[in-house]
Formats: structure tokens, sequence, C-alpha cells
């Protein structure tokens, strides 16, 4: 059960999430209304309390929050009536049993429940895509892209040109894929390290992005990359250590960084959300999403 109230002073509202208030969400007063006028629902993970989120609205136009638990949960891929996520040791797929007109409850137009899950064991995946009906994920723990298997915990699919060897050691924390006309393209890694987590020693400046197709490294210099997609034309990353986001001029590698204020006036492509965990501050942090995670009402 989440509760609501008042931020004294601040445009936004608190909502408590569960019995005990251990988890704070900062949200602006007219974000509702925002995802009203959208026609939006949004779902999101977060890996530090383990939970997927799903954030939409009521018939009578109030914010409805609604979690379970998944421990580790990052990765997350949504199509048509189908939901995909990655956690700690297993890839799942969620099925919405509602058909269209019908109502969960009189208020919900969507119950997605467990259809199957493949067991990979912890292989620290990040971004999940599906491709030509290939699921294909960021094996971050083996520094390369893979896919499923009935046999074994994964089968590996490529990995980027300076990893000499397919070893779970996080060589360059690879992390972030992005699809261009429905193919993986993009990916991001936090250095182009080739030994063990040698990426902790290169987060302020040894981020880059490298396009899959050609294997060049198309940017380099980024503080933790995250998330890489592309959009209207354009590749978007989050250039997390600066806290910046913005897109990649591809004939010139330059990552070109977007004000805030600007970016969320554009598109709903961009949303800011604060979240406060366990006894911390509130933190900012974007999410910023491929259309097919904003799912339509």
């Amino acid at each position: 059960m989440a509760t609501v109230r008042e931020m004294t002073g601040l445009n936004c509202s608190e909502i408590l999430i569960g019995e005990e208030d251990f988890l704070k969400m900062s949200i602006p007063r007219n974000f509702p209304a925002w995802l009203a006028e959208q026609k939006l629902s949004l779902a999101f993970t977060t890996y530090q309390v383990g939970k997927l989120y799903f954030l939409g609205i009521k018939p009578n136009g109030r914010l409805s929050i609604f979690h379970r638990n998944f421990g580790r949960c990052m990765g997350m891929w949504a199509e048509k009536d189908r939901l995909y996520l990655s956690c700690l040791y297993q890839l799942w797929c969620f099925k919405n049993v509602i058909t269209s007109g019908e109502k969960h409850q009189e208020i919900y137009d969507s119950l997605y429940v467990p259809q199957m899950s493949y067991v990979t064991g912890d292989l620290d995946i990040h971004d999940v895509v599906r491709s030509n009906n290939q699921l294909i994920f960021v094996n971050t723990l083996y520094s390369c892209l893979a896919t499923v298997s009935d046999e074994h915990s994964f089968i590996p699919l490529w990995q980027p040109p300076f990893i000499t060897k397919l070893a779970a050691e996080d060589r360059c924390h690879l992390n972030g894929l992005a699809l261009r006309d429905g193919k993986p393209r993009y990916v991001n890694a936090l250095s182009r390290g080739d030994v063990k987590e040698s990426w902790a020693e290169k987060k302020q400046d040894g981020g880059c992005v490298i396009d899959i197709q050609s294997n060049e490294i198309i940017t380099t210099g980024l503080s933790m990359p995250h998330s890489p997609r592309w959009y209207q034309g354009k590749l978007w990353v989050h250039n997390s250590g600066c806290g910046e986001f913005g897109c990649i001029d591809l004939d010139t590698g330059r990552f070109e960084a977007m004000p805030a204020g600007h970016a969320l006036r554009a598109s709903p492509f961009v949303l800011v959300i604060c979240v406060g965990l366990l006894l911390q501050e509130i933190m900012l942090f974007w999410a910023y999403l491929n259309p097919e995670l904003l799912l339509k009402v």
C-alpha cells in the first residue's frame, strides 16, 4: 500500500511505499496530470531495494503505485502483451492476461502474470531487448552480449574488440544496449579494460560507446555511461557520472548534453523522478526510456 502526503514548501508529494517508512518517492504535483495527458503508465526497476514499480492513473485521476519484489532487478523490455525482466539469477517473462476493454478490480487495464523464466545464474544482467524473436541481454559479468539457452547459463553472441577472454571478471562493465531498426547496434561500457574489474579505476572518464556492427568505438571520455537509446534519428545516452543526459554526434563522436528543463518540455522520452531509498536523502536520477517501455493505457 502506498500513502501520499504533501511536502510543505515543495512542489511535489511524498509517497511512502509499504507499511514501514523505509522508501520514499518524491513526485512532482503535475506528474499525474502529465501521465493522464500522455495516456501512459510507467514501469521501472530499482536494484538497490529489488523492486519493480508500475505507476499509472486511477479512474479518479489519482496516482496509482504498484510494486513487487525481485532481487537485484535491472533490465526490462516491454512489447505488446509481454514484459521481460532480469533479476539476480533469472530472466522472467510476464504476460498481460487482461483483454482489451476489461478491467482488473474495475481499475487496472493490465495484469502481468509470470509465464516462464530462464535460470541464468548471477550474470549481473543490466539491459534486455528482443530482436527477431530472440531475447538478448547484456551479460555484464562476462563482458558480452548473450542470449538464453535451454542447456547452459547463456550463449555468447558478441563481445567488445578489446576483450580477449570470456571470463567472469566484469572487465569493462558493459551495461547498456540500444537497438536501431530493430537490431542490436550500440553498447556502452565504463572502460576499455581487459583485466578483472579494471573499470573501477576509470569511472571519471573511461566510458565509451561502441558500434556493434563495425566494432568501432564511436565515443570516449564519458563518465559511467548507461542505457544508450536510438530515438528519432539520434543516439541518446546517460552520462551518469556527470549527471548528464544527451545525444552523440555520430560524425564527430562528441557527446552533447541536453539541458534538463529543455529535455522535459521536449518529449516524454525523458522523465525526471526523485527517489529516496532507505535513510538516504532524496536522489535525482534520469529515467530515460524507449517508447516500447512507455506502457500505453
